[in-house]
């Protein structure tokens, strides 16, 4: 059900909640739900839907952020401001529930704006019911199944796209390469339980070892990349150093003795696809021959 906090006052003459100072923020009845519907059925995109929907309810209240929370994720409206107070309401639609809307507002939520509010989402849940299962499938589509992680199809596209942003804007970016030392006698030795165990807690260690802005690909197997937004060396030896002393730090790891051997090339503005990846998996072969557990540039 509805979890609203809500404070409110009495507005004289009306005989119902509004937000405080509501003469001043309470703009004109909102336009057809029909005429919603049809704008909201115009994108897939969870943002883009949001950010609709955001534009029709600030016809109803004074409107800093909306947010939607879902097994998916966290997704919010364009220009969003979320440190103003928040009022959830859950979305459910035929017995499934899809998730948690918030808006986030200066002024307290009345009575009557939390009705109209509930009636606006009948046209909100079936395009975001939409938009969700349209989203699934797409994570199906790039995401590796185990890790969670991207995949190689991803991975593909992305660095395509790097380069295409390097070869417009001249600006580097870093292509690491990694995989994990003995991995293939713990699948062997303990079985492939074991084996994901292994992989899931690497991945959690590249999770923890970049930034929001750098990628992260598990190709299949035990071979993972990093596509690592900077275009200094010195930040892939921080961040190779730093996901070696995490799995060091593994319990897990180090109990079936697992490392990692790492490569790692700068991109520049006249490679391809290929030649890039080549350059890093040469780095790599370097680590390898270099006696493992550490990370060499090429």
């Amino acid at each position: 059900m509805e979890n609203v906090h809500i404070l409110t006052q009495r507005v004289s003459a009306r005989g119902e909640f509004l937000p405080f100072s509501a003469e001043h923020y309470r703009i004109s009845e909102p336009n057809s739900p029909h005429d919603l519907v049809a704008r909201l059925q115009t994108t897939l995109s969870i943002e883009g839907i949001l950010t609709i929907f955001a534009e029709h309810a600030k016809q109803l209240i004074n409107l800093s952020g909306l947010q939607f929370q879902s097994a998916l994720g966290v997704s919010q409206s364009v220009g969003s401001d979320t440190s103003q107070t928040p009022y959830s309401f859950d979305l459910d639609i035929e017995s499934e529930r899809l998730g948690q809307l918030i808006y986030f507002s200066q002024f307290p939520m009345g009575k009557a704006i939390e009705a109209k509010l509930k009636q606006l989402h009948t046209a909100l849940v079936y395009p975001l019911r939409n938009a969700l299962m349209y989203n699934r499938v797409l994570r199906l589509a790039t995401k590796d199944a185990l890790t969670g992680l991207n995949n190689r199809s991803q991975f593909n596209d992305s660095l395509a796209q790097k380069l295409e942003r390097c070869r417009r804007q001249h600006r580097p970016f870093s292509l690491m390469l990694l995989d994990l030392d003995n991995f293939k006698q713990v699948n062997d030795n303990f079985g492939h339980k074991i084996g994901d165990d292994v992989l899931q807690e690497f991945a959690n260690v590249l999770r923890s070892s970049v930034r929001g802005t750098d990628s992260i690909f598990r190709f299949g197997g035990d071979e993972f990349a990093l596509l690592i937004d900077d275009p200094e060396f010195t930040t892939n030896k921080v961040i190779a150093d730093r996901i070696m002393s995490l799995v060091s730090q593994s319990g897990l790891m180090t109990q079936y003795d697992v490392t990692s051997s790492i490569g790692y090339t700068l991109a520049n503005n006249q490679d391809c696809e290929n030649e890039v990846f080549a350059r890093a998996d040469k780095g790599l072969y370097k680590a390898k021959a270099a006696g493992r557990n550490c990370a060499r540039a090429f």
